[in-house]
C-alpha cells in the first residue's frame, strides 16, 4: 500500500506539470526560465512564502545563498541590471558581513561580495571580511565539534556550513593571493568533514544529532544539508588550481558523493527529502536537488564526470525542477527553513530556493551549447 500511495502521489504532481523528464533541454529555455525565476525573486525580495513573520534580513544566510545563485546568473545576463541590484544591496550594508562574527550562516554574503569586487575591482567591496577573517585566524574558536557544547556552531559542525563560509575563505584566497586564507579554510573543512562525513554512504550528516538516528530504517541523510555541501565544493574548487593537493582533497569528495547521488536520484528526477528514504518522502524538493543538478552539470562541463554517465541525471534533474517553476516565475516545492527532512509544498518557496536554481541554470545552460 505504501508503494501504491507513492505512484499515486507522484502521479499527481507530476500531472500537474505538465512536463516531459526526456524533454530536449534548449539553452535559450534554460536562459529564459532563469531570468523569469530571477525578476519574480527580485519582485517579491521580501514575500514571506514560507510563513515566517518577517523578511529576512538582507544579510542573512537565506539571502546570501540567494545572491551565489544571482551572481552567476547576473554574469550571463545581457545587461547589468542584477549586478546593480546586488550591489545596492552591499552598499546599504556598508559591505559588512552580519552579526555573528564566527557563524558560517553570517559569512555566506561574503561570497557575493567578491563577486562584486571581481566586476568593479573595488577593495572597499571586501575589507571587511578581509578584517574579519583575519580577526578569526588569530584568535580561532576552541569550541568542539560536539553539537550543543558551548559555542559549538562557532566552528563549521553542521553540514549546511560547508557551503556558508569556506567558498569565502577560497575566493579571498583567489583574489589576495595570500594563502593563509587556503590554509586556516583546509584545516576547519577537514575537521567538518572527518566529523560528519560516512564513509559508508559517502554523504554528509547534518550535525552530530542525527549519527544514530533511523528514520523508517534508513539513516537520515538531510537533502538540502548534503545539497549546500555538495554546491560548496564546486564554488571552493572553482577558486583553486586543479594541480595543487588542495583541489585533489576536494574532488575526491565531489568523486565520491556523486557517484552516490546519481544512484539515489528518483525516478521523477529530484532527490528525496531523506536521502536514502524515496519510500517514505514522495514530495518534490527544490532547494536540495537544484544544487545536485548544479554541481553534476559543473562536472560534466569540466570533464570531471563521465558525460554518457551523468548527462541523464542532470537532464532529468533541471526538467524536474524546471516543471515547479509557476508561470509568474516562482519556483515551488522548497522546504522551509530547517535542518532535517520535512515537507514542501507548490506554493511555497524560499529565496535559498532560487539562488540554487540560478546556480543550476548557469551550469546546465553551459552543458546544452549556451555561450
Amino acid at each position: 500500500m505504501k508503494l501504491l500511495h507513492r505512484f499515486l502521489i507522484v502521479i499527481i504532481v507530476f500531472s500537474c506539470t505538465g512536463t516531459s523528464f526526456s524533454q530536449k533541454i534548449k539553452p535559450k529555455k534554460v536562459k529564459e526560465s532563469m531570468q523569469q525565476v530571477a525578476d519574480w525573486q527580485i519582485a517579491n525580495f521580501e514575500g514571506l512564502y514560507s510563513d515566517h513573520k518577517k523578511p529576512h534580513h538582507p544579510l542573512d544566510w537565506t539571502n546570501a545563498a540567494l545572491y551565489v545563485g544571482m551572481a552567476k546568473w547576473a554574469s550571463m545576463a545581457d545587461n547589468d541590471t542584477y549586478y546593480e541590484w546586488l550591489k545596492n544591496i552591499g552598499e546599504e550594508n556598508e559591505w559588512h558581513l552580519h552579526k555573528r562574527k564566527y557563524h558560517a550562516d553570517d559569512h555566506a554574503v561574503g561570497q557575493m561580495y567578491v563577486e562584486l569586487f571581481r566586476k568593479y575591482n573595488d577593495e572597499k567591496m571586501i575589507a571587511p571580511t578581509k578584517e574579519q577573517f583575519n580577526f578569526l585566524m588569530f584568535h580561532p574558536s576552541q569550541s568542539a565539534l560536539n553539537w550543543g557544547t558551548p559555542y559549538h556552531q562557532d566552528r563549521w559542525n553542521w553540514c549546511d556550513a560547508l557551503f556558508m563560509s569556506p567558498p569565502v575563505w577560497a575566493k579571498l584566497y583567489k583574489v589576495t593571493g595570500e594563502k593563509k586564507y587556503l590554509d586556516f579554510m583546509m584545516s576547519e573543512f577537514k575537521a567538518s568533514t572527518d566529523f560528519l562525513f560516512d564513509e559508508e554512504e559517502n554523504l554528509y550528516y547534518r550535525d552530530e544529532r542525527y549519527f544514530d538516528q533511523l528514520d523508517n530504517g534508513t539513516k537520515v541523510f538531510w537533502s538540502r544539508g548534503n545539497g549546500w555541501v555538495f554546491a560548496g565544493l564546486v564554488n571552493i574548487m572553482n577558486e583553486l588550481d586543479p594541480q595543487s593537493e588542495e583541489y585533489a582533497y576536494f574532488l575526491n569528495l565531489y568523486k565520491k558523493m556523486a557517484e552516490k547521488l546519481i544512484e539515489i536520484q528518483t525516478p521523477e528526477g529530484h532527490w528525496a527529502m531523506s536521502l536514502l528514504g524515496q519510500e517514505f518522502y514522495p514530495t518534490p524538493e527544490t532547494s536540495g536537488s537544484s544544487f545536485y543538478v548544479y554541481g553534476l552539470a559543473w562536472g560534466v562541463n569540466n570533464g570531471i564526470l563521465d558525460k554518457e554517465t551523468y548527462e541523464p541525471a542532470v537532464k532529468k534533474g533541471w526538467n524536474a525542477m524546471a516543471s515547479h517553476v509557476t508561470k509568474e516565475g516562482m519556483l515551488g516545492y522548497v522546504q522551509p527553513i530547517g535542518a532535517a527532512p520535512g515537507k514542501a509544498w507548490p506554493d511555497k518557496t524560499e529565496v535559498y530556493g532560487t539562488g540554487a536554481y540560478l546556480s543550476a541554470g548557469t551550469e546546465v545552460y553551459k552543458l546544452y551549447g549556451g555561450e
